[in-house]
């Protein structure tokens, strides 16, 4: 079994993020990687959990949305600190060509954090990614995936109130692209709609990293660093 984050220094953390002190929250992650936790470890009890308490209390009008960008602003900035552990790139044997992936949020959507997350683990797997970031507009999304020519576009949702901005996007791709295939994820779909979305073909909805995981890198779950 992995071995998890204590809660005492989980709490911690959780609170030096919610007081925006980066001295602390650099000091804990940079101990955790001293004593080289496993990177899913990492990235799922403590990043993870903390961003989804974090988006608890904002909807529970228990902090202000400048304190939950400030929390947000900060993960972001620890999910760098990661990056020279999580970055040995998997060399590709000989003929095997590295597939490409984009990652994206849809239009409006400016939470970016979890697809962040999500295009760091296509890497890991030796994948190329291509994370474009929040508020993508759909036009230059369509651009990019005929510039690169991906073997798969992720996409990230995590306002429930903009599923109309996301169905539009995969019915514009699935239009431009028929064959390509398409991942979906993210917090909004904890109010529902899951079912409206793999209603159109190619399209899965992945409701965390292990299913992800299981779904797109099913033979190579030993090499992970994430375990």
């Amino acid at each position: 079994m992995n071995p998890r984050i204590p809660e005492q220094l989980y709490r911690r953390y959780f609170q030096a993020l919610l007081d925006g002190d980066r001295n602390e929250t650099g000091k804990i992650v940079r101990g955790l990687l001293d004593e080289n936790i496993p990177i899913k470890a990492l990235y799922l009890d403590l990043f993870q959990r903390s961003l989804y308490r974090v988006g608890e209390l904002w909807e529970e009008n228990r902090i202000s949305v400048a304190r939950e960008h400030l929390a947000t602003a900060t993960t972001e900035w620890l999910l760098s600190l990661a990056y020279p552990a999580l970055f040995s790139p998997r060399k590709a044997e000989e003929g095997e060509e590295r597939k490409k992936v984009i990652v994206s949020c849809a239009a409006n959507e400016y939470h970016q954090v979890g697809g962040k997350i999500v295009a760091d683990m296509f890497e890991i797997y030796g994948w190329d990614s291509y994370f474009l970031g929040a508020d993508t507009p759909l036009d230059q999304l369509l651009d990019f995936i005929d510039e690169t020519q991906p073997d798969l576009v992720g996409l990230s949702l995590s306002v429930y109130f903009n599923l109309a901005a996301l169905k539009e996007e995969i019915a514009a791709i699935r239009s431009g692209f028929p064959n390509l295939k398409l991942i979906i994820g993210g917090q909004a779909f904890r109010w529902g709609g899951k079912d409206s979305i793999e209603d159109s073909p190619l399209t899965e909805y992945i409701p965390s990293l292990d299913a992800l995981e299981k779904s797109v890198f099913p033979d190579r779950g030993a090499e992970s660093k994430l375990m």
